[in-house]
């Protein structure tokens, strides 16, 4: 454990705000462009300026805001649903096979596994409350737990989320035109026609090597928390009740039109009857976009809520928790900007596709997905800045796009076992302190990787 205090001291002292280092990086990447790309006939100051034209276009470019708007409601929908009434009963229902701190750990990273899958942003809160509720229910019942342990178990869903239904990087794959538009004036024209229009999940979060590498993390990271459990030492805690969810009885005509429930459920059935007739087909080819997600997402949260009220109290207790991550998005977009207008795209994977081979350049993709998630936390931003050069080093080496963008994809979510920036919301509905987690987290993470990487060894 002296390990994982000193990884924690290095954090609390070194380590800025996801925007300071967002910043940094802005003009880190303004600066390395400056150095290594300016062509002999062009001034400093004149390639400055085309610098900083390439960031201002970057950070305004409509396909990458749309992108943004669709991360954040993924993960605003995602905590919606978990804050209604149904999902905080199933939550309480599960609570009660809680019988030991084993038990307890076990049963709380695999569901919280499960749910991460279909959507991180539900996921992600889903773990905190299904920790607090474990222990809530311990207090009550006087049963004896490490609390930590519990903890580190509901954050375990950010390690398989990007792998997942909604991970950014595959999602945005699965739209037409989207890698294609990505890589303009990056590749060149003999690669460009080797990009494919979308890869749907077939090949990616639905294909059986992806699905049978998640359960193998499934079974190890839970048997791992089960471990645990086994060998640890109760710790003491005391929670007040964590109110999930609670009704209002309307007082006038304005209230009742909020909280009636047959015009939220009529609202949300209509949505669910546009969604059925517009993506139906979609969901039948495996052809999921986010727009698709989300608008699945938002009628059965309406439905499962029931009442107008209840729904957009839930949206204003979420919008909180995305505030810090909306406003990063801008700025990675203009790195991309930057990357694309002087070329630092083809320089980079040019020298990764030097020094990989077919074998080894998923490899690569994993670590260096993994080095640059704990500076850049947010998966959609990092698939902006580094999926650029995945594809293309892809294309170079013949390495199949779908394992590419998958390795970069394991890679970014194994360390957000390390980086506690997600790990906020449950900190905060739990109570516990980074620093208490952390130990066990970075166990969890020692052992995905060990499966990540003999997944893409022996599997893909």
């Amino acid at each position: 454990m002296k390990l994982t205090k000193l990884i924690e001291q290095i954090f609390k002292k070194y380590l800025p705000s996801p925007f300071t280092i967002a910043v940094l990086l802005t003009l880190t990447t303004m600066l390395l462009a400056l150095l290594f790309t300016k062509p002999d006939a062009v001034s400093t100051v004149a390639y400055g300026e085309q610098i900083l034209l390439s960031w201002k276009d970057g950070v305004w470019t409509k396909g990458l805001i749309e992108f943004a708007f669709q991360m954040m409601l993924i993960l605003i929908l995602g905590h919606v649903l978990v804050l209604s009434k149904p999902v905080s009963q199933i939550i309480v229902k599960i609570t009660r096979y809680a019988t030991s701190t084993a038990t307890s750990a076990a049963l709380v990273a695999s569901t919280t596994m499960l749910v991460a899958f279909f959507n991180w942003g539900l996921g992600l809160i889903f773990g905190a409350l299904m920790a607090r509720k474990v222990a809530e229910h311990a207090q009550k019942r006087g049963v004896d737990i490490n609390y930590p342990i519990i903890g580190a178990a509901g954050y375990t869903g950010l390690m398989v989320w990007h792998g997942g239904i909604s991970g950014s990087a595959p999602i945005k794959i699965n739209e037409s035109g989207h890698i294609k538009g990505l890589m303009e004036s990056v590749s060149s024209p003999e690669l460009l026609d080797q990009i494919p229009d979308t890869i749907n999940y077939g090949a990616t979060v639905l294909s059986w090597w992806n699905l049978l590498i998640f359960f193998a993390v499934l079974l190890t990271v839970s048997g791992l928390f089960y471990f645990l459990g086994k060998r640890s030492k109760p710790t003491k805690f005391h929670l007040p009740e964590y109110e999930m969810y609670r009704e209002v009885k309307a007082k006038d005509f304005s209230e009742k039109l909020d909280q009636s429930r047959w015009l939220a459920y009529g609202f949300g059935g209509i949505i669910l009857l546009s969604f059925w007739l517009s993506y139906g087909g979609q969901v039948a080819r495996l052809k999921i976009t986010p727009n698709l997600i989300n608008f699945f997402m938002l009628g059965l949260a309406i439905v499962l809520h029931g009442s107008f009220k209840s729904f957009t109290k839930a949206v204003g207790d979420s919008i909180g928790d995305i505030s810090g991550i909306l406003i990063q998005f801008p700025l990675y977009f203009g790195i991309m900007g930057i990357m694309k207008g002087t070329g630092m795209v083809a320089l980079i994977s040019g020298y990764f596709a030097a020094i990989s081979t077919e074998v080894t350049m998923p490899i690569l993709t994993f670590f260096s997905a993994g080095l640059v998630n704990i500076f850049v936390p947010s998966g959609g931003g990092q698939w902006i800045v580094q999926g650029p050069i995945v594809v293309e080093s892809a294309l170079q080496l013949g390495v199949p796009l779908p394992k590419a963008i998958m390795a970069l994809a394991y890679g970014d979510q194994i360390t957000n076992m390390l980086q506690p920036f997600w790990a906020l919301p449950l900190l905060g509905i739990t109570k516990l302190k980074a620093k208490e987690i952390l130990p066990y987290t970075l166990l969890a993470m020692l052992v995905g990787t060990a499966v990540y990487l003999l997944g893409l060894l022996l599997l893909c």
